[in-house]
């Protein structure tokens, strides 16, 4: 995708759905992707109940043979969608 330099997509706790898909998104060096169609061309290829999909733009943390390390991830967004 423009200016999408790699992405990891997790799901965290959702109060009405159980779980939500969030992508996680880092920006191409000088890139700034615009978020929202992003988020559009994303739900294009899901499925409608897997659309409550954010974006978050950010670093992804990896261990040391930079593997990203998704239950960090899912630990750091799991009050995304908290009421």
């Amino acid at each position: 995708m423009p200016g999408v330099a790699e992405s990891a997509v997790i799901g965290v706790p959702h109060a009405d759905f159980g779980e939500a898909v969030v992508a996680v998104v880092v920006a191409r060096a000088g890139s700034a992707p615009d978020a929202m169609a992003l988020i559009t061309s994303l739900k294009e290829g899901l499925r409608t109940s897997s659309a409550q999909t954010r974006l978050v733009v950010e670093e992804l943390p990896r261990n040391t043979m930079g593997k990203v390390q998704k239950n960090l991830l899912r630990e750091q967004h799991k009050t995304l969608f908290a009421a």
